[in-house]
């Protein structure tokens, strides 16, 4: 694991469904699930920023 990123606190649905996301130094973003973060989905900050808009515009619904 990557000692250098930063974790925001964890994201957490109803349960214990927690997701955390992090940066790096490099410019890099992770999410990972809470207590996986040895294991995290890492690319760069303008995809995850493109990921929370398009989620955010609904663009994910049909998964719910």
């Amino acid at each position: 694991m990557r000692n250098d990123i930063t974790w925001e606190d964890p994201f957490c649905a109803e349960g214990n469904n927690c997701f955390r996301i992090g940066t790096d130094s490099d410019g890099n973003a992770y999410i990972a699930v809470a207590g996986q973060e040895d294991a995290p989905l890492t690319d760069s900050r303008e995809a995850l920023r493109t990921l929370i808009l398009e989620i955010k515009a609904g663009k994910a619904d049909h998964l719910l």
